[in-house]
């Protein structure tokens, strides 16, 4: 925390520089001194995806969002840059990844099939439902269901820039706007959405949400979470696959109740 304080302190002429003065020498050396942060959330999420994705790949895409994130960011706001630079890092790597189509179709396929159960199911049920459940509407056996979740954790990355469904241009990230900005329709929408992730997430089993926790508050890595809880990575990933399987599909009840109500 206090070599970020630092940082950013001596940063701060550097981003009065460029975006002051447009000195684009300022703005390289910001680049430069914020490179680590790519190497960080590439890290991340390379955790789980296939061996044939390159490291230099997700870099590269990394750099693109780095470099996005300095162009746009607002210093004077007195946020965190690093904060604000690893979201734009994370979307600009998954975009990159699914420009490649470096997941099967098929196995897209079956995220949405595992998705669209959960939303249905616990619309049906009010909870969160069992495996066995999810099985029985799948039409297969809990063993098929388990190496299904396996199959499409790589699928279950999320980002801002993703649609709120497959077939919708929405996307998560319009629903975000300037705190400032006054839309009354916005902040009904907010209050809603922020009541149904919370009431998800409430939903989700002991382990789900700790593994949520650990990974998106405490930026743990999915190896690491595997030894906190003394589980398998193997078993973190599945829980983390039904919890955000889990979360999308509240989101997709939250879209379509608000285009029912209008």
């Amino acid at each position: 925390m206090i070599e970020q304080k630092q940082l950013q302190l001596a940063n701060i002429e550097l981003w009065k520089q460029w975006k002051e003065q447009g000195w684009v020498p300022a703005k390289q050396s910001l680049i430069e001194s914020y490179l680590p942060l790519v190497d960080y959330v590439s890290g991340r999420l390379a955790i789980g995806l296939p061996k044939s994705v390159s490291k230099e790949d997700l870099s590269s895409y990394g750099v693109m969002g780095l470099i996005d994130a300095v162009e746009k960011f607002d210093y004077e706001r007195g946020l965190q840059f690093e904060t604000y630079a690893s979201w734009r890092i994370r979307g600009a790597i998954i975009d990159g990844l699914r420009q490649g189509d470096w997941v099967p179709r098929s196995i897209r396929d079956k995220a949405k099939k595992v998705e669209d159960a959960y939303q249905k199911l616990e619309q049906q049920y009010l909870r969160s439902v069992t495996d066995a459940e999810m099985s029985a509407y799948l039409q297969i056996s809990e063993q098929e269901f388990v190496q299904m979740l396996q199959d499409i954790s790589i699928t279950t990355i999320c980002s801002f820039d993703d649609p709120i469904r497959e077939e919708e241009s929405e996307t998560r990230l319009s629903l975000i706007i300037d705190e400032k900005a006054k839309n009354p329709d916005f902040k009904v929408n907010e209050f809603y959405l922020k009541e149904t992730l919370a009431k998800a997430i409430d939903k989700l089993t002991e382990k789900e949400r700790t593994v949520v926790s650990l990974f998106y508050f405490e930026e743990l890595s999915l190896g690491e979470i595997a030894e906190v809880m003394s589980l398998s990575p193997s078993r973190i990933s599945q829980l983390h696959s039904k919890a955000i399987l889990r979360l999308k599909g509240a989101l997709g009840r939250f879209k379509t109740q608000l285009f029912q109500d209008t």
